[in-house]
């Protein structure tokens, strides 16, 4: 009987597994070759490995065309030389008994190289011990006999005496001789060469280890940067590449360190300059507009008794009275202008640039009158765009603020001008400048950085006398051709 296969058991999860849809094979992702996961030393040692590899193949290659020839002319050579002394033996004894002259042939010839020697009477019966062959202390293996082995050959001289064959010489040659020989020679020439390449590759392993050595420096000072440590330096190693390679990197490294102490102390300026700004206005709220208020309370205080008293109020005293309270309203209107500008230009965007800048002069003047302010702003677009509008007023209006507050000058002069495809700004001054010994404040840092912002150029030049601030700004001349329908026309 045949036995019949039982059914297994199906639990919940074979259920789940019958009901499920067969999953979709993900694509494999293809493994990259181990070699590319080799250090450069084993990839260095691992081709002159292979270069030494192909120069045994070679070699052997060569030897083995080189010992075939070799074994064939050498059989060959002693193959003549064989036949000419069994002719020459037979000259000799021709006068002897066949017996004698066969046994004598068969005694001589018994320990040739190369060849063998069968001597064998007129019946065809061998002669004493037959074909001897002595004993080889080296054998090659059969697979180089193989490779050089040229094909046997045969020749059969008859032993003739007084006109009469007594018997016949059977020479066979015999290229294992030669063969072993070469072996030998091959062989230790092997054992030689593997010798000196392992010496040699075990000097190329120490070799590059020590070379290489400074790129295992190298990748642990890039790690110390990427996590943030500039203070890591390379030693000058004695390779010339690598020399060149620490000192760009530790180039890098103190510019990186030089970035981040200016960063530093930018963020540190960042953080002071809004409590800087809120200082600032809480004093111009508190000296300005305090006062200003309490005018006000005292005005409105005084026209409400003089309302509030018994006799006809006097006109006058209230006309007084209202023109105080005018002339307080419009010098806080003043104050509130000049801070809200301060805060944020409200007419940039809203006119043209050049008509922004001019306003800007107009407003130093009247609030220095004793300094002398001009401005060239001929031939600019309506407008580049809200960024770089205000990083043109908010430069200018720090450097002409830092002109008068430091520099002390008598004369700003202020220029933008548009050329190939940039924003060229200038402001000089004629008043002291500044010592080689100046630091940068947070004005012109912050002016640095929004020139930068932008792709720009910050430059900073001491003349006599005074300073001048140069800025440059990219700009895209097509929009502000669009900007200027005027312009464009």
């Amino acid at each position: 009987m045949s036995a019949r296969p039982v059914p297994l058991a199906s639990g919940p999860d074979d259920v789940r597994s019958q009901a499920a849809p067969a999953a979709v094979p993900r694509r494999a992702v293809p493994s990259a070759p181990p070699w590319k996961r080799w250090s450069t030393r084993a990839r260095l040692v691992a081709v002159v490995l292979a270069i030494d590899v192909l120069a045994a193949l070679i070699s052997c290659g060569v030897i083995v065309l080189n010992a075939r020839t070799a074994v064939t002319v050498e059989t060959r050579a002693s193959l003549a030389t064989v036949e000419a002394l069994v002719a020459d033996t037979i000259r000799l004894l021709e006068a002897a008994p066949s017996e004698r002259l066969l046994q004598t042939l068969d005694l001589r010839f018994q320990v040739l190289r190369h060849v063998r020697i069968a001597v064998r009477d007129a019946a065809g019966a061998p002669v004493g011990g037959g074909l001897g062959r002595p004993r080889r202390e080296k054998l090659a293996p059969a697979w180089f006999a193989d490779l050089i082995l040229p094909g046997i050959e045969q020749h059969e001289l008859p032993i003739v005496t007084a006109g009469r064959v007594i018997g016949s010489a059977r020479i066979t040659t015999q290229p294992m001789d030669e063969i072993d020989e070469i072996w030998g020679y091959a062989r230790a020439l092997a054992l030689a060469t593997l010798c000196i390449n392992a010496a040699m590759l075990a000097a190329l392993y120490l070799a590059l280890g020590r070379v290489l050595a400074p790129l295992g420096r190298l990748a642990d000072g890039l790690t110390q940067l990427e996590r943030h440590d500039y203070t890591v330096r390379l030693e000058t190693p004695s390779t010339r590449e690598f020399t060149v390679i620490a000192a760009r990197f530790n180039q890098v490294a103190e510019a990186l360190a030089a970035v981040r102490a200016a960063n530093g102390r930018l963020n540190r300026h960042l953080l002071t300059a809004q409590d800087d700004e809120r200082r600032r206005t809480a004093l111009e709220l508190h000296d300005e507009f305090g006062p200003c208020l309490f005018a006000l309370e005292a005005s409105a205080a005084s026209i409400g008794r003089i309302a509030a008293g018994p006799a006809e109020p006097d006109r006058d005293r209230l006309a007084a009275r209202a023109s105080e309270i005018a002339a307080i309203v419009a010098q806080v209107q003043g104050r509130n202008r000049d801070l809200l500008n301060r805060l944020r230009p409200h007419a940039l965007g809203q006119v043209p640039l050049s008509e922004c800048l001019a306003l800007l002069l107009r407003d130093f003047s009247r609030r220095h009158p004793g300094t002398t302010f001009t401005g060239r702003f001929d031939g600019l677009a309506r407008g580049y765009g809200d960024l770089a509008d205000l990083t043109v007023f908010r430069c200018i209006q720090e450097s002409t603020t830092n002109a008068v507050r430091h520099g002390r000058a008598v004369q700003v002069a202020a220029e933008v001008r548009e050329e190939a495809g940039a924003l060229h700004v200038s402001v000089a001054d004629d008043g002291v400048g500044f010592g080689p010994d100046h630091g940068t404040g947070l004005g012109l840092s912050g002016m640095r950085e929004r020139v930068g912002a932008l792709d720009g150029t910050f430059v900073l030049d001491k003349r006599s006398p005074g300073a001048v601030v140069r800025i440059s700004i990219p700009v895209d001349p097509q929009r502000g051709e669009d900007a200027n329908p005027a312009r464009s026309a």
